[in-house]
């Protein structure tokens, strides 16, 4: 039977190859004893954390060095899914010599990225995120032991979905790295919604602060605001004075200050529209003059700089 008579071949092509190698070959399974901890000079720390929705559940391990905080190794055991071990393996790799604060900032979306084959391509299915907020889950836990508080006294974000335990920060970020338009995608990429749904809008058995549904406007709100402004501030989108403005500006601080720094310098005589393009006219000044580069390796350079900060439409020309 081949791979694709068990799941389908779509859903498998979903899963990074990384993913596959780390569900099967995990580096870092196992567990670490109170011996071997005091071997290396280490205080050990034994996290527990379980999705009570799905049944899955990871132990994470650290041995850490109490002089330097440093998480100097890590293992854990895991009663979970093929993504549940490779994120948990994953999320091991990352904390290895970190300090217990810099770990405490590891997030599921660190843990996911780094199971990526592709950095634009996600190691999982949308419907499997949610395996990877357990390991973040389990960090915090961790770090809760070790410092001798309660994980919720180190939860600086508002949690929105209690059932999936995904915090109002991740839901956001999800919605912007993705692009996501509906509810429905933010459930398939994190969970949040999936199992009591009180969080998804109000009216449900349970009253919550956020719910989906304005998280979801608010964030494609900001979203098209900052899409908005980025288009408006494109050189192309100016009028030709603001153009005329923007030119002289980047001359006055990025070229007029490199040739001066030689003895030369530069005045812009015209710029002339032509459409869709600009022709800027430049006259020589002091050491520029007359140089014999000026009029090549100079002139190549200044309109390089000008197509890498304003625009490939602008041809510079000497007169």
């Amino acid at each position: 039977m081949g791979k694709n008579d068990l799941i389908g071949g779509s859903l498998w092509d979903h899963y990074s190859n990384k993913v596959a190698d780390r569900m099967n070959n995990p580096r870092n399974l196992g567990e670490i004893s109170e011996d071997e901890a005091k071997a290396m000079g280490a205080r050990l720390i034994v996290a527990d954390w379980g999705a009570e929705s799905c049944g899955d559940a990871v132990r994470l391990y650290w041995a850490v060095d109490e002089k330097t905080e440093k998480i100097v190794k890590g293992s854990f055991k895991s009663f979970g899914c093929g993504t549940a071990i490779a994120s948990s393996d994953m999320m091991v790799e990352l904390c290895l010599g970190k300090t217990v604060e810099e770990a405490m900032k590891i997030t599921n979306l660190d843990v996911e990225k780094a199971l990526r084959d592709n950095p634009d391509e996600p190691a999982v299915p949308p419907q499997k995120m949610h395996c990877s907020v357990m390991a973040y889950d389990v960090i915090k836990q961790a770090v809760a032991i070790y410092k001798g508080t309660d994980k919720e006294a180190l939860d600086d974000q508002e949690m929105v979905c209690e059932c999936a335990q995904v915090t109002l920060s991740t839901i956001k970020e999800v919605i912007r790295i993705n692009d996501l338009k509906t509810v429905e995608a933010i459930t398939e990429y994190t969970k949040a919604g999936a199992f009591c749904k009180s969080c998804i809008k109000p009216g449900g058995h349970e009253e919550k602060k956020y719910y989906l549904v304005d998280i979801l406007k608010e964030t494609r709100a900001e979203i098209e605001l900052e899409r908005e402004k980025e288009e408006a501030e494109k050189f192309e989108n100016k009028s030709f004075f603001q153009k005329s403005k923007m030119i002289q500006a980047f001359f006055d601080a990025e070229i007029r200050p490199m040739l001066q720094s030689d003895g030369g310098d530069i005045d812009i005589v015209d710029i002339i529209d032509k459409g869709d393009d600009l022709e800027l006219q430049v006259r020589y000044q002091g050491a520029c003059h007359g140089c014999a580069s000026s009029t090549a390796g100079t002139l190549y350079f200044i309109e390089g700089k000008v197509h890498e900060s304003l625009s490939d439409k602008i041809a510079v020309s000497i007169v």
